[in-house]
């Protein structure tokens, strides 16, 4: 018969098997097997005279079989006491290396981790998704976010500043990204350039117009992307005044001394006077992403929001992230 069925074939009791000992009280068999004396091992035990004594007639009954002779002068162990004992100390000795186990994961899930973000990253829904999933995760971590600039998201991550950081890719070698979403680019215009009141446009379109620069620190890689440089047609892009950060960059696009490329989320969550969005047919699309410095990888705090991330990518794909909303596209 399969356990769990009974002779009908219907479900049968789910819960414990009332026959099967406590790993407490296997613990305390071993006491008293080893001192072969109530008291001594009641005393090592921290538990009286009389419950050790209780316990242990309630495992010889859960067992069927008699573990201890005892006598007013001596408690002895029975033969079957004796073969019962090694099973009974393998059972202990795991128990222990379990507890051993957990405790150093809990202390190695605990600390604090700083978290970089980069524009708005920090608002969209991927970034709150795994943020959350990690505190439900291992509430014991302190989290503790930071806004980046373009000038220095990268370096944060490479001096140790940031421990993660939630970005745009490209990335920079020595880095690793765990990708969240992707969203179409657009192209970010001054209000009065003849180009902004078009629904769409194409790269071609832009051949003249300038590209506001980013420090000489920033990647250069990682601006050529979000500059579309070089264009499809090989045109070489002109570059105009250098922005540090994303205020900066909508104020030089506003005053029309260049323009840029952001992702499609920007025109929600950086409307600006002075500047318009137009979208871009022939520019590929952006990608979001989780990066940390891949020698930092097996780092356990990097490991658990990594983990997090990699839960909230899986669900994305499925049509929904963890806590409720649909992922972002």
């Amino acid at each position: 018969m399969v356990a769990g069925e009974t002779a009908a074939g219907g479900a049968g009791p789910t819960g414990p098997d009332p026959r099967t000992p406590s790993a407490h009280q296997l613990r305390l068999f071993v006491a008293l097997a080893e001192e072969l004396h109530f008291s001594r091992a009641a005393a090592r035990l921290f538990i009286t005279q009389s419950a050790l004594s209780q316990q242990i007639r309630d495992l010889e009954r859960r067992l069927g079989v008699k573990l201890f002779d005892r006598s007013s002068r001596a408690v002895t162990l029975t033969p079957q006491g004796r073969v019962l004992l090694a099973d009974a100390r393998g059972v202990v000795a795991a128990m222990d290396r379990l507890s051993r186990s957990a405790s150093t994961q809990a202390r190695r899930l605990s600390g604090r981790l700083v978290v970089g973000t980069i524009g708005a990253e920090a608002a969209m829904p991927y970034t709150r998704a795994v943020l959350r999933l990690l505190q439900e995760r291992h509430p014991l971590v302190e989290v503790d976010v930071r806004s980046l600039h373009f000038a220095d998201h990268f370096d944060a991550l490479f001096r140790h500043d940031v421990d993660v950081a939630f970005l745009r890719p490209p990335v920079p070698p020595g880095v690793e990204v765990r990708q969240l979403a992707t969203e179409p680019r657009l192209a970010c215009l001054a209000a009065s350039d003849p180009l902004a009141d078009r629904e769409r446009i194409a790269l071609a379109d832009l051949a003249r117009h300038p590209v506001v620069d980013v420090p000489p620190q920033v990647p250069r890689l990682w601006w050529d992307f979000w500059a579309a440089d070089p264009r499809p047609d090989g045109t070489p892009v002109r570059y105009g005044p250098v922005a540090s950060d994303l205020e900066g960059l909508l104020h030089l696009v506003a005053q029309g001394q260049g323009m840029c490329f952001l992702p499609a989320a920007a025109r929600d969550l950086f409307p600006r006077p002075g500047i318009r969005y137009v979208e871009v047919t022939d520019l590929p699309p952006s990608t979001a992403a989780l990066a940390w410095l891949r020698e930092n990888r097996t780092e356990p705090l990097v490991e658990a929001v990594a983990a997090a991330a990699a839960h909230v990518a899986s669900a994305r794909d499925r049509g929904a992230v963890p806590g409720g909303g649909q992922a972002a596209d």
